[in-house]
């Protein structure tokens, strides 16, 4: 129970995700992607610190937690910035906010180039749920992104886990 007093002792806001390795607590989803990444670097989930691939690959985890997020739910509210004002709001506009991301992934395959990072695991996830509720433009670069990210073999083990519907 997320609003129980022992999970409020994990994150007193009582949201998921959380994550508690030993002693250390993490929450919030970009900073749980990115600890996990660089906690278990065998995985290959994050650049190397002295990578120039590094910047990017924080850049695109954060802003997918910031900017997007925020245009994202800012959308379903039905709010929207007054004109003149971007500059105000984090994200700018819903539009400039989900261009800055269609630039960002054109080259693709992933949000860094060749590589799957766990930035990919959060903005792939924030534009999978996005298009599932309408809240994201189904831009045919997003819905190749998100289709790509489905496909990974690792990403079918956890959908079928979550779902108790595997085959085979």
């Amino acid at each position: 129970d997320m609003k129980s007093a022992a999970y409020k002792a994990i994150n007193p806001m009582g949201k998921v995700p959380a994550v508690q390795h030993g002693d250390v607590v993490v929450t919030e989803a970009a900073a749980v992607c990115a600890w996990l990444a660089d906690a278990f670097p065998q995985t290959g989930l994050a650049p190397a610190l002295t990578s120039p691939e590094r910047a990017p690959y924080l850049r695109w985890l954060f802003f997918a937690a910031g900017p997007l997020e925020q245009a994202a739910t800012a959308k379903a509210l039905g709010w929207a910035v007054p004109e003149g004002r971007e500059g105000m709001a984090g994200f700018g506009s819903f539009g400039d906010t989900l261009n800055a991301l269609e630039i960002a992934l054109r080259p693709g395959p992933h949000i860094c180039g060749e590589q799957f990072t766990a930035a990919d695991v959060y903005v792939g996830s924030s534009l999978a749920w996005g298009l599932m509720f309408g809240t994201i433009e189904p831009r045919p670069v997003f819905v190749d992104y998100v289709a790509r990210l489905k496909a990974r073999p690792a990403s079918q083990r956890a959908a079928c886990s979550a779902t108790s519907s595997c085959r085979g």
